[in-house]
């Protein structure tokens, strides 16, 4: 529980420092709206669609699997953008953020045989990454970590290992 509260509470104080930073002019490398793929953890399907400059929101559906079992989840977050200032590269940005997920497990027993079960677990995420927008193409790349606590059901607590790099074709400017 200490972990939790620990988390969360610098989760807020990121976000906090985050939007009290003077906003810099933005690149001519940004994008409105993008839709591709989180090839990662979990393989998902991704649309991010910017609210202003520096405020993003991203949906993504996902699977994962092995022998035995597998999960589907369903994930939503809010994004906060920054640029990051490197000579020769524009473009880039760094962000953080908060949402939520709902993960739908199915698996066998593997003792019994032909039974299968099923199990939802609903958890939070803080996210933490890179977004690069190409300049001369309709072409965005990002790349985060997603640390999540899952309050329920199979799996349940924290998972530190979530995380994709993203490719998305930019679909509005």
């Amino acid at each position: 529980m200490r972990r939790l509260l620990f988390s969360i509470s610098a989760f807020v104080f990121v976000l906090c420092l985050s939007s009290s930073l003077q906003a810099q002019d933005a690149s001519t490398s940004t994008y409105k709206g993008a839709v591709g793929a989180r090839l990662g953890y979990p393989l998902s399907l991704s649309v991010k669609y910017f609210l202003d400059d520096s405020h993003a929101l991203e949906a993504y559906v996902g699977t994962r699997g092995w022998s035995g079992y597998r999960w589907t989840n369903l994930s939503a977050a809010y994004l906060i953008h920054k640029p990051l200032d490197i000579d020769g590269l524009d473009g880039i940005r760094w962000y953080v953020g908060g949402g939520a997920s709902a993960y739908f497990w199915s698996f066998d027993d593997i003792f019994l045989g032909s039974e299968t079960y099923s199990a939802t677990t609903i958890g939070i995420q803080a996210y933490g990454g890179l977004d690069y927008m190409f300049e001369d193409t309709p072409i965005n790349i990002s790349i985060d970590w997603i640390p999540t606590y899952f309050f329920n059901g199979y799996g349940s607590g924290f998972g530190g290992g979530y995380g994709s790099l993203a490719v998305r074709y930019v679909f509005a400017k």
